[in-house]
């Protein structure tokens, strides 16, 4: 694979990034991807290691040597054509997956891994360019409809795959646009839309009915979500109108901090405040855009969420940006020796962290104090683990100045009311009930209605996402057909 001592003779290159004072006036993407040259002596590095942990370590399972070899060799086109095989939307986790390949790469046991992301990067933002990605529309119709309920990753990924399958798709979304959390929770600067756009247009010409705007069941009560259909449909109608259902429609029920002061002003959840910039991004006019103008944000959430909103904070011009997180401060550098080739827990900077934030761990938040019924301040105590528990270090509460507060500590499940309104089993979390089994895999136990992403397996990342709805496509592939030719 790549060059035979290419491991030994080249170090690993990183992409650039665009200086922090210029990145901050705007929220383009500013990562300077590899050039053809870097992008061959990146390649070069993959060694030939006879069992490629990597291809486990990716959830899409990516041919990850292979693509590997023929960027190495110059042969981009013949590289997009094995990527594509396996990831769906390649520009989506070149830009934003985690890279659990490059955790679980040999090279990573004594080494710095192979960069296949920033490869995998270099290989869909050239395939754009030279017009290799087109739409592959079935050449034979079954006849079969298929309603897909969430249009994020998931929900495209296997709208995709089942209008190849040759299957009458209906692609529903209660937002304005489809994407999901890549939509309307990764910010413009990490992820910008018109990637989203063009996949639209790539499945609208393999067949793929989009319909935006359209909630499938009731709106829960308490829902503090902003972009809301305008109109609905029932459970009932798309059972009785398709001849599958598969709900793709992510776990949106955000983690609350329900301590004193929570009802002040100033306190709102991440994705309250994420998805406002993005519309304002896309050009929607809104009012009462939460602003970070001049104020102390405090970022309840270490996660990649939380990272979001201090990258957004910045770009909005907070005179402070304080990011908490519950658990201790990890490691900067994992032992290698006892997770390769798992997911290794260790400190992870972001460039939103290196644009400008105080970081805080083991920290805890007991209330918040307010003005006039504005938040103004919040009170925090150092916690460790004694004896399996989280508890409070004694003499160690903190105040800390806060105008504008941010919840973004992860999503507990999934709307109920589109779960009820099927009739769905529920698992221990929330999550809908089924499983991943080839025989019968991501069935409920409503007839003909399937469930996947975030919707079944609770929140996770974007390559997850895009796994199980290619994994789903084929399951009702072959509940409609009693066989399928799609890959799982």
């Amino acid at each position: 694979m790549g060059k035979v001592t290419g491991f030994m003779e080249f170090e690993r290159v990183d992409e650039g990034y665009a200086p922090v004072a210029e990145r901050l006036k705007h929220y383009k993407e500013f990562v300077i991807g590899l050039d053809d040259a870097q992008g061959k002596v990146q390649a070069a590095r993959c060694m030939d290691c006879g069992t490629p942990f990597c291809n486990n370590g990716c959830p899409v399972n990516n041919i990850i040597p292979d693509f590997n070899d023929l960027v190495y060799r110059s042969d981009w086109k013949n590289a997009f054509a094995v990527l594509d095989s396996t990831n769906n939307f390649p520009e989506f986790t070149g830009r934003i997956c985690p890279a659990p390949c490059e955790a679980a790469c040999v090279l990573n046991i004594n080494d710095d891994p192979v960069g296949i992301k920033s490869i995998e990067h270099a290989i869909i933002d050239r395939a754009w360019a030279e017009g290799w990605v087109v739409p592959r529309p079935a050449k034979i119709r079954t006849g079969k409809r298929v309603a897909v309920v969430g249009a994020g990753p998931a929900g495209m990924a296997a709208a995709q795959q089942l209008a190849r399958a040759g299957h009458d798709v209906t692609l529903f979304e209660k937002n304005d646009r489809i994407g999901g959390l890549l939509r309307y929770g990764i910010p413009d600067f990490k992820l910008e839309k018109s990637h989203i756009d063009l996949r639209a247009e790539q499945m609208q010409a393999e067949g793929v009915t989009i319909r935006t705007g359209v909630l499938v069941g009731s709106v829960p009560k308490d829902s503090k979500i902003t972009n809301w259909a305008k109109e609905s449909i029932s459970p009932a109608e798309l059972q009785e109108q398709f001849d599958a259902v598969l709900l793709t429609g992510g776990s949106e029920v955000s983690r609350d901090l329900p301590v004193s002061g929570r009802e002040l002003d100033g306190i709102h959840y991440a994705m309250e405040f994420l998805p406002q910039q993005n519309k304002i991004n896309a050009g929607d006019k809104l009012k009462g855009q939460i602003r970070a103008d001049g104020k102390h944000v405090i970022v309840i959430g270490g996660g990649d969420t939380g990272s979001d909103c201090v990258g957004t904070s910045n770009r909005h011009g907070a005179k402070s940006v304080t990011q908490f997180e519950v658990m201790p401060m990890p490691p900067e550098q994992e032992n290698k020796p006892l997770v390769w080739p798992y997911w290794p827990i260790k400190l992870r900077t972001s460039s939103s962290h290196d644009e400008g934030a105080q970081r805080e761990f083991a920290i805890s938040t007991k209330q918040f104090d307010g003005e006039k019924g504005k938040v103004k301040s919040l009170t925090t105590v150092q916690v460790e683990f004694k004896d399996g528990k989280l508890s409070e270090v004694p003499g160690t509460e903190k105040q800390w100045p806060a105008d504008l507060v941010l919840l973004a500590m992860g999503f507990t499940n999934p709307m109920a009311t589109m779960l009820e309104g099927f009739g769905i089993e529920k698992d221990a979390r929330g999550n809908a009930k089924a499983t991943t089994d080839f025989d019968g895999g991501y069935a409920t136990n409503v007839p003909k209605v399937f469930a996947a992403g975030d919707i079944r397996r609770g929140q996770s990342l974007v390559v997850w996402a895009i796994r199980e709805g290619r994994q789903a496509a084929r399951s009702v592939d072959e509940f409609l057909m009693g066989f399928s030719d799609l890959p799982r």
